[in-house]
């Protein structure tokens, strides 16, 4: 599938069906987590952009693992997340039991 057929309804557009509660109202959107099943598998590409550094080819061919490379943004600046190459939220590195995390401060909402 390519990226053009991916951008077809955004997420935030789309309409659940609607159901009844238990007081004969009609709702709209998933009642559990069973409800949602359906896009459990559905792949996704999530990205955490740190920051930006320019280079030239020859440069980056010598990279090594381990290097550190300055980036374009302090330390303490909010990054960036993607989700399938649209930018979602920003938040923040956190450390979590010895190990690299996100946390979200802040969801993007964008107009298709």
């Amino acid at each position: 599938m390519s990226n053009e057929e991916d951008a077809g309804i955004p997420l935030d557009e789309l309409e659940a069906p609607s159901r009844k509660d238990v007081e004969g109202h009609e709702t709209h959107g998933p009642q559990s987590a069973a409800d949602l099943e359906a896009v459990f598998d559905v792949p996704v590409r999530i990205s955490a952009v740190l920051g930006h550094s320019k280079m030239h080819v020859a440069e980056l061919l010598k990279l090594a693992s381990g290097t550190v490379l300055e980036l374009d943004r302090k330390v303490g600046e909010a990054i960036d997340i993607y989700v399938n190459d649209r930018l979602v939220a920003r938040g923040e590195v956190v450390l979590v039991e010895d190990k690299l995390g996100v946390t979200m401060t802040e969801i993007i909402k964008t107009d298709r």
